[in-house]
């Protein structure tokens, strides 16, 4: 994979099986360079393997797909020409799609009622007179929360996401669509949506209570869905994803995690599957043990009816697990050198996306004949392997990672490439980064130090407080380990990452410049003070993992940059709100004051995910302008 192969890196989105589980849809989504956008189509499969994928829509960026209980019909997203995604229709047995909303914030992704006739979803509603004309001409935003807008979303506290239902119904002979019914109220953002089995009531996830702005904590709640009976089901001390019920509608599962008792913990903490009753007689259990179970990011768990599929980071992989509704021990449906993704079940046959070594990402059918792959949607078949590491931190403290040698003897190039999170994980799957830098020419060294996910709980909290110095410890105990293998040259190695990575970065330079012939600091947190007040999730970030703000200064990379005497290339967006472009501006202007080899690359249009979502165009520039700094410098 160079630079500019992209366009074989695709994303596989969660299946939607037909009722008798014969079928199932999906939806990839792949970067096209000619047209710098992403084409998202849906496509099908039949379970049983018997006949490869067919393509069902080449709508542009399709997503979301849902079968109606009734087997009629397919629901999806479809956002056309650039514009936001709305809901649309298809028959099942083929035929084209009609559009069924028309919003101007568009809608999120549908949830068919059982009796097949009503979707809900979630749409934000704007403040009266906003979002209408230029936005430059608008009026000034009078803010009073802390939580008033989100990286890659923009402003969100004068547009609230309210739940809504519509009709599945076709246009009208006039062209005229179904007019969509506003089920919530108020300044509160919802999601998490799902309908009841007997269609008898919504629930859904959000923050009602008066201290949300100050809390990181929020609720499940059930209405009908008219809007009418609400009520809260929870005790306002979990953080909490998503919501659904349970196949006979008695009890509603979410995950979420346990924010402590002062209700901000959010960085650190494992999210796990959690049941409370429907009507609300007892209180909520925790099904899955803190300290072991980790529910993978971007994956939703999936009430059946003998327990909850549960997709759980384990050591870089992503397991599949079954968690009874008692709270008893897991029962593993798959594990092994790769990471599930959501999985669906019907008619006794349960699918999802699998990522491995092989490919991004192929749909999987799990059942009574065994285990089946339904897919080849990887357009590469030869990937350079990863290779598992293991090594030692001085306090004798183990470190997991994996080693990317490129083809030929070498002696290699080295990169150190540190993820971001800090609670994340690299893992057992094809990854673009690694696999750019590797066809390269460059060994790549990547792993999950202390302060990572996938590991227990106590291995995330272990950094809180101690940042740099915990991480730096055992990032350099990897390197050390891979440098042992053939064909690497431990005198030509770099250090890069994004985000904590760029965090972690950063302090590499300052503090063991000496083990690095370059870095690259990308989207970094680089000055924990300004960091709490201008990022959108700063206000409780860095507390919850710096701790004492009287010690921010003391673990701040940007406090170390006068020690920086190795050249820095600093990657950022000018519209990142999550770690905001004064973070790069900041450690670009103390190194470029003493004359320090220094460059700074900005994005203009891009978020804090430009490394993933971004433009393809500057997903590409990106990749050029980082294996033209190694290449000057390594």
């Amino acid at each position: 994979m160079s630079s500019v192969d992209l366009e074989r890196f695709h994303t596989l989105g969660a299946p939607a099986p037909s009722p008798d589980g014969r079928t199932a849809v999906a939806a990839t989504s792949r970067p096209h360079l000619d047209t710098d956008s992403y084409r998202g189509e849906l496509w099908a499969v039949p379970t049983d393997g018997s006949a490869p994928e067919r393509r069902l829509t080449r709508g542009g960026r399709d997503s979301a797909p849902a079968y109606s209980p009734d087997g009629r019909h397919i629901a999806f997203l479809r956002a056309a020409d650039g514009g936001r995604p709305q809901l649309h229709l298809m028959p099942a047995d083929g035929g084209e799609p009609w559009r069924l909303t028309d919003l101007p914030q568009g809608a999120g992704a549908p949830v068919w009622s059982p009796d097949s006739r009503r979707l809900a979803f979630v749409s934000r509603v704007p403040d009266e007179g906003r979002y209408e004309g230029e936005p430059a001409k608008e009026a000034p935003r009078r803010i009073t929360t802390f939580e008033y807008r989100f990286d890659g979303d923009g402003f969100t506290a004068d547009r609230p996401a309210h739940v809504f239902t519509v009709e599945a119904a076709e246009p009208g002979d006039d062209g005229s669509l179904p007019e969509p019914v506003q089920v919530t109220d108020g300044g509160f953002d919802h999601w998490g949506l799902d309908w009841s089995p007997r269609g008898d009531l919504l629930c859904f996830v959000t923050a009602r209570h008066a201290d949300r702005d100050r809390i990181y904590a929020e609720d499940v709640w059930v209405c009908a869905p008219d809007g009418s009976g609400v009520r809260k089901l929870t005790r306002t001390s979990e953080g909490i994803v998503h919501a659904r019920f349970s196949p006979d509608g008695a009890t509603v599962v979410y995950a979420g995690s346990d924010t402590g008792p002062d209700r901000r913990g959010c960085t650190t903490e494992n999210t796990g599957v959690w049941a409370v009753p429907a009507d609300a007689s007892a209180g909520p259990v925790r099904l899955t043990d803190a300290e072991r179970f980790t529910m993978a990011r971007g994956t939703e768990v999936t009430p059946v009816e003998d327990g909850v599929l549960f997709c759980n980071e384990n050591r870089g992989a992503v397991d599949l697990l079954l968690v009874p509704y008692d709270g008893g021990e897991p029962r593993v449906l798959m594990d092994g050198p790769r990471q599930a993704g959501t999985a669906a079940r019907a008619g006794g046959v349960t699918v999802l996306p699998v990522g491995d070594g092989a490919s991004p990402g192929e749909l999987v059918a799990l059942g009574a004949e065994g285990e089946r792959r339904l897919t080849s949607f990887a357009t590469t078949r030869e990937w350079i392997p990863m290779e598992e590491v293991d090594g030692t931190a001085p306090d004798g403290y183990p470190v997991h990672g994996w080693l990317l040698r490129p083809e030929g003897p070498g002696p290699h190039p080295v990169l150190l490439m540190i993820h971001g999170g800090p609670f994340a994980q690299y893992g057992w799957q094809v990854f673009d980064e690694a696999q750019v830098y590797a066809e390269a020419g460059y060994a790549v060294v990547m792993g999950n130090p202390r302060g990572s996910s996938g590991y227990g709980e106590a291995h995330g909290r272990a950094i809180r407080g101690d940042v740099g110095r915990v991480s730096a410890a055992d990032l350099l105990a990897l390197l050390d380990e891979a440098l042992k293998r053939d064909g690497l040259d431990p005198g030509r190695v770099g250090v890069l990452g994004g985000s904590h990575g760029g965090f972690m970065t950063t302090w590499m330079a300052a503090e063991h410049g000496d083990r690095f012939r370059a870095a690259i600091s990308e989207r970094a947190v680089n000055a924990i003070d300004s960091h709490y007040g201008s990022s959108d999730i700063g206000w409780v970030f860095a507390e919850q993992l710096y701790g004492d703000p009287s010690t921010w200064a003391e673990q701040s990379p940007l406090e170390r940059a006068h020690k920086i005497g190795i050249p820095m290339l600093i990657i950022h967006s000018e519209e990142d709100w999550r770690c905001p472009v004064e973070q790069a501006q900041r450690l670009f202007v103390a190194l470029r004051a003493r004359r320090a080899e220094v460059e700074m690359l900005l994005f203009p249009g891009e978020g804090h995910e430009m490394s993933r979502s971004g433009l393809p165009s500057h997903r590409v520039a990106r990749f050029e302008a980082i294996l033209d700094w190694w290449k000057r410098h390594l």
